[in-house]
């Protein structure tokens, strides 16, 4: 067994690493950018070196910099997470040269699954289902239309060497392909150097099912249960369960067959995850087709940790030490249900633009054990010291191994209060996990534990993952890629709220005011005499609903309803109130605005006003204050760099034609106009980085 090993990552996923590493009696490097010098898994580790400035071209990305950190320290093996180097098969060429054990596949591997295409031959080769596609060079647009029409529409438009959402677009039309080629090859270079472009069938009612693989240096090979990974928006996966709610046991040994078998044939070890379509419109199951195969550990791993019990990080490096897996396919066994969602920094109330900035306040929800105590599923310990000892959950459903252990939540991150969301990497906050005994309880799970996140600063979309957990559709299992999209055509307003949440959003609210009442009741000298505390609110919240709620001891009674023990606990400045009303457990984030609060909670921000039944009265009277016209601008929503203008002053828009181009970490996006109109100015040009909210064309 290694005694040190180096993490050629960041964030969330080199503390994920440190942890497991730490609990296995390893020593660890970190290594780090100078963005990153005060970042969690530099602290964490036993040891660490700078690799250079800010950008990942000039430090997490490059291979001299972490063999040379790997010689200056002695670690005898590197784990590469998951982006940067994780799949370059010239850094585990690099590492393998100089001595160092990579942890993670054989190079060979690593090259026969990284290039798109040839991985999809190499697929049919080995047996597996492959989609309907055009698997050679497309030089030209024109061809690219040819081609695209050839397979029908509608048509995937790939960049080879792409991952993580990057480099795709969607076709369902001849102008489509001719607006989105060209884009799609530019941000295969600019994101993975390689500018090639595939083009393959789009499999319509789509669920994306991965099977997740682990091998040996000795020929062993098992799958471990698949993933759903069917919500996501852009192509960027949102949220992630394990098992599927859609693949049956017959399924499940299908798909892991085939992916065990491509595995098989490139010589495949450690860890790995083969990708799949699933044609939702087919009830018997049998329309699956690899899409990919990613050759490394996935950010939604943790799924499959908690419901087999298995820490995959310490069965990397257990594999890349040597040792043979300690189980066969047949000791495998699928426990509960997992949920996973990934925290952005991202304003789903603003079309889901990225944000960066500090982190002025970060609070995740309470868990029963965080990765950084020591890594892998919130299990005991998944092995023993040698990989022979299973984990009881292996051994079948035993009951002994749950205990009262109904629900688990865990919290999967790499950032601190006061540090800062980069626009040099990925804005992933954090991953909330939870495991239930069924997939309803551990959706429960996440929209409790959503509830109790903390985050100020920066845009997030907890309430977009709130939202997602409680959507009725969601809930059935009925899912696709496309769900997003189709639930929520207009964009994200916030979750629907029900009355009896606005009922009780009301009575906490007067609970509230009633202790700043108390408060001022006790200062000294007022000008017009104490303060006094009353009995009874008129709680107005945004929409219109309005509740009337009296306090009778430790009752409340809203609209004269039966009253309702209130127990809740709120002192002046306070930011999150657990409070339970009657047989309800609510958990609200409060804070001051202006004469009003707001209160989020359950997939929603709500302004809320606390009067008392006069002024109440009286504010009915009140002239409302109409918000400016900003029609006539177009306005940077994120910051970033104006790659390209498309109109000119005096130019006549229509309204969506595209104007401008804005790129931020390393997406392009097309801003257009809203309405038909003539430009009257351009206050920037193509070239100049962007602030939030800055004016890139104003209209007449």
């Amino acid at each position: 067994m290694f005694s040190k090993i180096l993490i050629a990552n960041r964030g969330e996923i080199a503390c994920r690493v440190i942890g497991t590493a730490k609990r296995m009696g390893i020593k660890t490097v970190a290594v780090y950018s100078d963005a990153d010098a005060r970042a969690p898994h530099v602290r964490m580790a036993d040891e660490s070196v700078r690799l250079g400035p800010a950008p990942a071209s000039e430090s997490y990305l490059k291979a001299e910099l972490i063999i040379d950190a790997c010689k200056a320290t002695g670690a005898e093996a590197v784990h590469p997470g998951y982006g940067f180097l994780s799949e370059r098969t010239s850094f585990a060429e690099a590492l393998k040269a100089a001595g160092i054990a990579f942890i993670g596949p054989p190079p060979n591997a690593i090259a026969a699954m990284g290039d798109k295409i040839e991985s999809k031959k190499l697929a049919r080769d080995a047996g597996v289902n492959v989609v309907p596609g055009y698997l050679g060079d497309i030089a030209t647009t024109d061809e690219a239309v040819r081609i695209a029409a050839d397979i029908g529409f509608p048509v995937m438009m790939k960049a080879s060497a792409g991952g993580g959402g990057k480099g795709m677009r969607l076709a369902y039309s001849e102008q489509d392909v001719r607006e989105g080629f060209e884009a799609t090859k530019r941000e295969g270079l600019a994101s993975f150097g390689d500018d090639r472009v595939f083009i393959e069938k789009f499999i319509e009612s789509p669920r994306h099912i991965e099977i997740q693989v682990l091998g040996d240096q000795h020929g062993n090979i098992v799958y471990l249960g698949e993933r759903e990974c069917s919500i996501q928006r852009r192509h960027q996966k949102v949220v992630e369960e394990a098992p599927s709610p859609f693949v049956t046991p017959e399924m499940r040994k299908a798909m892991g067959e085939q992916a065990v078998a491509l595995a098989r044939a490139v010589g495949y070890f450690s860890a790995g995850t083969v990708e799949l379509i699933v044609s939702g419109a087919d009830p018997t199951g049998k329309s699956f087709y690899f899409l990919e195969m990613n050759t490394r550990l996935q950010v939604e791993h943790p799924v499959t940790e908690e419901v087999t019990g298995l820490d995959l990080v310490e069965q990397m490096i257990r594999v890349a030490a040597g040792e043979k897996l300690g189980f066969t396919q047949d000791e495998v066994r699928l426990d509960g249900w997992s949920v996973e969602t990934r925290v952005y920094a991202e304003d789903p109330y603003r079309g889901f633009l990225p944000s960066t900035g500090r982190l002025v306040r970060y609070q995740p929800p309470p868990t029963c054990r965080h990765p950084r105590e020591g890594g892998g599923p919130s299990s005991e310990a998944s092995f023993a010291h040698g990989g022979k000892e299973l984990d009881p959950r292996l051994r079948g459903n035993d009951a002994s191994a749950r205990e009262n252990d109904e629900v688990r939540t865990r919290v999967d991150d790499g950032v601190f209060e006061g540090g800062e969301v980069s626009m040099f990497y990925d804005p992933m906050i954090a991953k909330l996990i939870t495991w239930g005994l069924t997939r309803e309880a551990a959706i429960d799970a996440q929209v409790e534990a959503l509830d109790g996140f903390d985050i100020q600063g920066i845009g997030h979309n907890v309430d977009f993952l709130s939202a997602l957990m409680q959507h009725p559709r969601f809930r059935s299992g009925n899912i696709t890629t496309g769900f997003i999209a189709e639930e929520y055509p207009e964009g994200f307003t916030g979750a629907p709220t029900d009355e009896a949440l606005t009922a009780d959003l009301s009575a906490i609210a007067a609970l509230i005011a009633s202790v700043h009442e108390r408060r001022a009741s006790l200062i000294d000298g007022l000008l017009n005499g104490p303060v006094s505390v009353n009995e009874d609110h008129i709680v107005r919240l945004d929409g219109g609903a309005e509740h009337r709620v009296h306090f009778e001891l430790d009752k409340v009674v809203v609209d004269g309803a039966e009253p309702q023990v209130l127990d809740a606990d709120y002192e002046p400045g306070q930011r999150l109130v657990r409070a339970r009303i009657g047989n309800r457990q609510r958990t609200v984030l409060v804070a001051k605005d202006g004469r009003s609060w707001k209160m989020t909670t359950r997939g929603a921000t709500h302004r809320v006003t606390v009067m008392t039944p006069l002024v109440a009265e009286l504010a009915r009277h009140m002239i409302e204050k109409v918000p400016p016209d900003l029609s006539k601008f177009l306005i940077a929503p994120m910051p970033g760099l104006l790659t390209r203008l498309d109109v000119n002053v005096g130019d006549k828009v229509e309204a969506g034609q595209p104007v401008a181009v804005v790129e931020a970490m390393k997406m392009e996006n097309i801003l257009r106009a809203e309405k038909s109109a003539t430009v009257k100015s351009t206050p920037v040009s193509a070239g100049e980085s962007l602030s939030v909210d800055q004016v890139i064309v104003e209209f007449e």
